[in-house]
């Protein structure tokens, strides 16, 4: 047994968070600075956790090794199983040629790669993040942006700063009803505050997106594609979230901004050097080649175009049917929950701790849903089971160290979370009085950069934000709001999605790499949604009810 303890450096919540956030600070350093490979950085970033745990908090090593074990369990399922499958359609639509033609059939929408990036990482990602969510956007779209093109670094980057703005409703928004449970609030005036906050950073990601893209020339020439796609995004997910379902907010924001950005292109398509030069791969190696241009201009037969999107219209079709209430329910039937065995926590306050307990979502969880639409897209895709096979071993070889990195990442992430060293660090925060307003934002960003999840983020820090708020004389709604919304920003730089990014798109190793090209977008928005909630506390309180 083992009960938390906030304080165990000299009973001062500030040292104490010094020495807690050594786990954290050893993990980032080593993928930032050394360059270290992000299984490596992992797993002694574990090490450091379980020494903290154990030698500065006092938690027995048995209970820290417990709590790891289940965040080593909980990485794989439901985490890594939806990435697996995500990443086995992928390598089932190139061993079947049909991904080339998912290729040029994205060139006949748009010959701009900065467009495509918008669409595909923008629009198409945050459609996958209302339906699944926990890391499936930065899984398929990644890939899709690789198949386009792109550079496989430039891909991944896209796709994880892509993922920001959708990710608080995501998997139907699970982050926010979660967020309601420990918060006390309701789901519906939650959502609205956080639809207040996140459509104002729509609008300036698919800008970044093309900054990322093609520099200031992007920027220049593109920007009214851009912002179109944001603002459309914005205003559907505002007024979804505030006057008609929290749940659909991305869902119908996803489909109006693609919508949007289909028709802006049909009706205004800009003849600049860029295109004419014949730039459709984003600056790939195999750009302008011959064989490049064969592939491009190689027509094909509507059979074949309808095929190369077939398995994301069957990953989108599975997803919704298994979202109706009815079907939901009698999935849910195979969910089985345990207490971990041997694991026993209490919380500081002395309550049993919620941690030990699992749910095995066999049949409601992402993972199994992309599996089954995995199947069928195999049945469409007329590939022979052993074909089938040979790619989902593949997919497992692709990703081993990606595994082993997502594991460990979550192993840090309980053993922390167990022993106290992340509450601590949210105590501390917690009491900066009326300032807390401004700095709200980061320890949401604090919590899914941990945990790699908008939803893990609010289960810890839901509750401290609405006490710190109490306290401090803050609006309980905003604060609690403003946890998701600046988790969000954290997201691009979770080690579990690194490793995800970088498994997806064939870097192994360069997650560091990656690391280094998200972090400033990662802190100039987190500034930005601090901004936001300092003025939404006091000039901008109207938007506040």
């Amino acid at each position: 047994m083992y009960r938390q303890i906030l304080d165990p450096v000299a009973h001062s919540l500030a040292w104490s968070s010094l020495v807690a956030a050594l786990p954290l600070a050893a993990l980032f350093v080593m993928l930032g600075v050394l360059r270290v490979r992000a299984w490596i950085a992992a797993l002694v970033s574990l090490a450091v956790a379980i020494a903290v745990a154990v030698a500065v908090y006092g938690m027995p090593i048995g209970q820290a090794a417990l709590a790891g074990t289940e965040g080593a369990v909980f990485g794989f399922f439901p985490i890594l199983w939806i990435v697996i499958n995500a990443i086995w359609v992928y390598q089932m639509t190139v061993q079947t040629g049909h991904f080339d033609v998912l290729r040029r059939s994205f060139a006949t929408v748009s010959d701009d790669d900065r467009i495509q990036a918008v669409i595909v990482a923008f629009s198409f990602g945050a459609l996958l993040e209302a339906l699944a969510g926990f890391g499936t956007p930065v899984a398929v779209t990644s890939v899709m942006l690789l198949a386009l093109g792109f550079k496989p670094l430039k891909a991944a980057v896209l796709a994880l700063v892509a993922n920001t703005a959708p990710v608080a409703f995501g998997a139907m928004a699970t982050p926010i009803i979660t967020l309601a449970k420990v918060s006390g609030l309701s789901t519906d005036t939650l959502g609205a505050m956080v639809g207040r906050q996140t459509p104002i950073l729509a609008v300036f990601v698919p800008l970044a997106l093309v900054a990322i893209a093609d520099g200031r020339r992007g920027l220049r020439e593109t920007w009214p594609v851009a912002l179109t796609g944001g603002v459309v995004f914005g205003l559907a997910q505002y007024a979804t979230s505030n006057f008609v379902s929290v749940p659909l907010a991305d869902v119908v924001a996803s489909l109006l901004s693609a919508g949007a950005l289909v028709l802006l292109v049909r009706i205004r398509r800009p003849q600049t050097e860029y295109m004419r030069a014949g730039v459709i791969a984003g600056g790939a190696a195999d750009t302008g080649t011959p064989e490049f241009a064969e592939r491009v201009a190689k027509p094909d037969s509507r059979a074949e175009v309808l095929r190369a999107y077939a398995p994301y219209a069957i990953i989108i079709a599975v997803f919704v049917i298994c979202q109706i209430s009815a079907v939901k329910k009698f999935l849910e039937k195979a969910t089985v929950t345990v207490h971990w065995p041997g694991l026993h926590l209490y919380t500081a306050k002395g309550a049993p701790s919620s941690l030990p307990t699992f749910n095995f979502n066999l049949l409601t969880t992402p993972g199994t849903q992309m599996l089954v639409a995995g199947i069928v897209s195999m049945v469409v895709l007329r590939l022979s089971v052993v074909r089938a096979l040979k790619a989902y071993g593949a997919t497992l070889y692709q990703l081993r160290w990606a595994i082993v990195t997502v594991m460990a990442v979550l192993a840090l992430a309980f053993v922390m979370n167990a022993s106290g060293q992340t509450i601590t660090l949210g105590t501390w925060m917690a009491g900066a009085g009326g300032a807390f307003a401004l700095i709200s934002p980061i320890l949401g960003w604090l919590g899914v950069a941990v945990t790699g999840s908008d939803t893990s983020s609010n289960s810890l820090f839901g509750a401290l934000q609405v006490t710190a708020a109490a306290k401090a004389g803050l609006s309980p709604v905003l604060m609690a709001a403003s946890n998701s919304s600046g988790g969000v920003l954290g997201k691009m730089i979770s080690p579990q999605n690194l490793a995800i990014a970088a498994a997806a798109v064939g870097v192994h190793g360069k997650e560091g790499d990656i690391f280094r090209r998200v972090i400033i977008w990662s802190l100039v928005f987190v500034v930005f949604m601090c901004a936001l909630s300092g003025l939404q506390a006091s000039v901008l309180s109207w938007m506040v009810r």
